[in-house]
């Protein structure tokens, strides 16, 4: 069994792939329109070239992602958070957290934690909250 997260976005799906491609190194493995799908008939023109469902894949993990259907209720990214844990290479971890962050708000800046990691909360330029964690070496812990 695999649980992995399904992000909705409001009609901005692939910007945001696109700049988690930049920002996690990872790539969009699939992409489907929702062009030629049997909602096609149901949609106004200009929702036909959003993203019907598209699956993220970065170092062995997946998330999912779609912009909702015209009619169906956005939200925004409230009551969960993305969690990106790197091992033991802050400066790629402090690179990871300030490329999330370009654009968006930082809620905690990326730094060393009491419990012996470099750890920082943002929300994205797209509303999406996110953590990044990178535990330190054992012996590097204060």
């Amino acid at each position: 069994m695999r649980i992995e997260p399904y992000l909705f976005f409001d009609g901005d799906c692939e910007a945001a792939l696109t700049f988690y491609q930049r920002c996690l190194g990872g790539q969009i493995v699939d992409l489907r329109r929702f062009r030629g799908s049997p909602m096609e008939d149901q949609l106004p023109a200009a929702w036909l070239d959003k993203v019907m469902h598209a699956k993220f894949e970065a170092d062995g993990h997946r998330f999912m992602a779609s912009d909702r259907t015209p009619g169906q209720p956005f939200g925004g990214h409230a009551g969960y958070c993305m969690a990106v844990n790197l091992p033991r290479d802050p400066a790629r971890g402090e690179q990871v957290f300030n490329a999330l962050a370009h654009g968006g708000l930082v809620t905690m800046p990326f730094a060393t934690t009491f419990w012996g990691a470099h750890f920082g909360m943002l929300v994205d330029k797209f509303g999406v909250r996110w953590m990044v964690n990178c535990e330190m070496d054992a012996d590097a812990a204060p």
